[in-house]
């Protein structure tokens, strides 16, 4: 099965972050490409343990998936900018 989630990478000071707002996870590498394969390892982690437990459809409910048949639909997110006085 695969599920398609967004991804977000930014530098932070000394190291790049990855995070997927679908299911709040984040990680952190080297470079961009070594974030996106560490947080594509703690979603992975994240989602068989949930299957162990037995709370991998309803942790995915619960992030605003929609189950179609045997497949996973994600959630529509939105990115844009947002301009707020400081």
């Amino acid at each position: 099965m695969r599920i398609f989630l967004t991804t977000k990478v930014w530098k932070g000071r000394s190291r790049y972050i990855a995070y997927t707002p679908e299911l709040d996870i984040a990680s952190q590498g080297k470079s961009a490409a070594h974030a996106e394969e560490r947080l594509r390892e703690a979603v992975t982690l994240f989602l068989e343990e949930t299957k162990r437990m037995g709370t991998f459809d309803f942790v995915l409910e619960k992030a605003g998936f929609l189950k179609k048949g045997h497949r996973w639909l994600a959630p529509q997110i939105s990115i844009s900018s947002l301009e707020v006085a400081a």
